[in-house]
């Protein structure tokens, strides 16, 4: 009986945590957020950081700002409607790509390997994820 209890328990927690995630994203369909900063001492605000979301409410681009201009960029690519990142691809100043990253995820959802190739596609590092409970 106990562990029927719980196993509802645990049913409605998840359903609580699915529906808050999918009302998360809801909120952040086709959304721009912009991040101004202005030094002590001056009234001029200037632009930080800069973070699109698709029509999935999916992070596609992050672009960081410094007084020169584009700072730092990273791209995000989804496989169809799928909410995880399969490949992120960061950029320098210079639009130019620097690195490539890859990622596979376990059935349950979790992350389960990271690859990370430089530009012309070679291998630098594979990066694995163990999870355990105590």
């Amino acid at each position: 009986m106990n562990k029927k209890i719980i196993w509802l328990l645990a049913l409605c927690l998840l359903g609580t945590a699915v529906q808050a995630q999918s009302a998360k994203r809801e909120r952040k369909k086709n959304l721009v957020v912009k991040e101004w900063n202005t030094k002590a001492g001056s009234t001029t605000p200037y632009l930080d950081n800069v973070v699109t979301y698709d029509e999935l409410g999916r992070k596609v681009e992050e672009i960081e700002y410094a007084s020169y201009g584009q700072k730092h960029r990273v791209t995000y690519e989804y496989n169809g409607t799928d909410t995880k990142c399969v490949r992120q691809v960061e950029y320098d100043d210079k639009n130019h790509a620097t690195r490539v990253k890859k990622f596979e995820y376990n059935d349950d959802g979790t992350r389960k390997a990271q690859y990370n190739y430089k530009p012309n596609g070679k291998l630098e590092s594979t990066k694995t994820f163990e999870y355990s409970y105590k």
